[in-house]
């Protein structure tokens, strides 16, 4: 009867350990998703289509749009949703800044990257600092 119920117990916590480890996969970092929603400053880029979006993080995005009319905005906090071009390389990059920080490599590296906004909505029609 002991050797049942250790059976038992260690069979719920096999299941147990699974079943945390595919939840901990499930689970996607922010940084690694491909739809992304951002609020920030928007400025003008150095191309004619290109403009640059500053988080309140710090974090800086080049951004560009082919539907959504970027250039009305200019000066304004605006909340967009785009689309990364690599979202997976993006999130490997993050990851490893992530790392670098928290053992002190680099404290000051903020999030960088890439979209195609399809989405704008404008918070405010100036910029805080």
């Amino acid at each position: 009867m002991k050797v049942k119920t250790a059976m038992a117990f260690l069979m719920l916590f096999v299941f147990a350990g699974v079943a945390a480890v595919a939840a901990a996969q499930d689970t996607t970092e922010t940084t690694h998703k491909k739809t992304r929603t951002l609020t920030g400053c928007l400025q003008k880029g150095d191309s004619d289509n290109e403009y640059q979006l500053t988080t309140a993080k710090g974090g800086t995005w080049e951004i560009k749009s082919d539907t959504v009319k970027l250039g009305n905005h200019v000066g304004h906090t605006v909340r967009i949703t785009g689309v990364l071009p690599n979202a997976t390389l993006h999130g490997v990059k993050e990851d490893a800044k992530a790392e670098a920080r928290e053992h002190g490599v680099d404290k000051n590296s903020t999030e960088h990257g890439h979209m195609t906004v399809t989405y704008l909505k404008m918070v405010s029609e100036s910029c805080s600092k």
